[in-house]
C-alpha cells in the first residue's frame, strides 16, 4: 500500500467516525472530510486499480475503504456491476 492509500484509508475512516457521531452539537463539518477525501483521491498515481479508482469516483467510501483493506469478499457489487 502506498503513502497516498494509506492516508486515503486514514482519511476514509476519519470520515466514517464523524459521520457515525452526526447525533452532536454542533454538527460537525462534514465538507472538510471530503475535501480531504477528494484531494488524496486525486494525487494517487497513475498504476493505482481501477476498481478503486471506480469507487472513489463514484463516492463509493465504504467500498473504497473496504479495498484498501483488501476485504475483498465484502464489496457488495452495485448496479453498474464492476
Amino acid at each position: 500500500m502506498t503513502t497516498t492509500e494509506q492516508q486515503l484509508l486514514g482519511a476514509l475512516k476519519e470520515l466514517e467516525a464523524v459521520v457515525a457521531d452526526m447525533s452532536t452539537e454542533p454538527k460537525p463539518d462534514l465538507m472538510s472530510h471530503f475535501d480531504r477525501v477528494d484531494a488524496l483521491s486525486a494525487s494517487l498515481p497513475d498504476g493505482t486499480d481501477g476498481e478503486l479508482r471506480h469507487y472513489l469516483q463514484k463516492k463509493s467510501y465504504e467500498k473504497a475503504r473496504l479495498f484498501l483493506e483488501e476485504r475483498f469478499a465484502e464489496i457488495e457489487k452495485g448496479g453498474c456491476l464492476r
